[in-house]
C-alpha cells in the first residue's frame, strides 16, 4: 500500500513537472512574440488594403523565423553566444529603424503616391529584426538541454497567433488614423527598435 502511494506521489510530481516545463516555454514565447506584435500592430495600421490574408501572412513569416532561431541558436550552441549577444540589439534597431524611416519619408509625399506594401522582402527584413532574441534564447535552451523541437514549436506557434491579432488591432486602428497612418507605423517601428537598444544596453 505504502510503495503504491508513493509511486502516485512522484507520478503526479512528473505530470506537475511536465506542465511547469510547458508553461515556462510558453510565457518565454509570449515575451519573444512581443516585438513581432508591435510591429503586427504597426503593419495593420499603415498598409493599405490590409486584411485577414495579410495578418496570416506575416504570421506566417514571424512564426516561422520565431520557430527556426531558437533552432539555430540551439544548434550553434554556447561558443557563439557573446558574439551574438554583442551585435543583436543593433541588427534589430537597423533593420526596424530603416523600414520606419522609410515609411515616415513616403507618408511626407503626395497621397496617391503613399502605398506602404507588404512585400516579402518587408516581411523577411521584420521577421529577422523581431526574432532575433530567439536566436539567443535557443543558445540557452541547448545549456539547460530543452527539447528544442517542442519549445522551437510553442514559440512559432505562439508568434503566428500573436502577430495575427496584432494586424487585426492595427487595421481597426488606421481606419481610425486614415491619413496619418503610415506615419503612424513609421514611428512604431523606431520605437521599437529603440527599445530592444535601449534594453540590451541599459537594462
Amino acid at each position: 500500500m505504502g510503495n503504491q502511494n508513493n509511486t502516485g506521489f512522484f507520478a503526479k510530481n512528473e505530470e506537475a513537472g511536465v506542465s511547469l516545463e510547458f508553461f515556462s516555454i510558453f510565457f518565454i514565447a509570449v515575451g519573444l512574440a512581443m516585438d513581432a506584435f508591435a510591429v503586427s500592430v504597426s503593419n495593420g495600421v499603415s498598409v493599405r488594403g490590409f486584411g485577414v490574408k495579410e495578418s496570416a501572412l506575416q504570421g506566417f513569416y514571424f512564426g516561422v523565423f520565431q520557430f527556426l532561431m531558437p533552432m539555430i541558436g540551439y544548434l550553434l550552441g554556447s561558443t557563439v553566444q557573446a558574439y551574438i549577444e554583442a551585435v543583436d540589439h543593433w541588427i534589430a534597431f537597423g533593420l526596424l529603424a530603416a523600414i520606419g524611416i522609410n515609411m515616415i519619408r513616403e507618408s511626407r509625399g503626395e497621397e496617391e503616391k503613399v502605398n506602404c506594401v507588404l512585400t516579402p522582402k518587408v516581411l523577411l527584413v521584420q521577421a529577422v529584426a523581431t526574432s532575433i532574441d530567439a536566436l539567443a534564447v535557443g543558445i540557452s535552451f541547448a545549456l539547460l538541454k530543452v527539447d528544442i523541437f517542442f519549445a522551437a514549436g510553442v514559440i512559432g506557434v505562439v508568434a503566428f497567433v500573436i502577430s495575427f491579432i496584432g494586424g487585426t488591432l492595427g487595421k481597426k486602428l488606421g481606419d481610425m488614423l486614415q491619413s496619418k497612418a503610415e506615419l503612424a507605423g513609421g514611428l512604431i517601428l523606431i520605437c521599437i527598435g529603440l527599445k530592444i537598444l535601449v534594453e540590451h544596453l541599459f537594462l
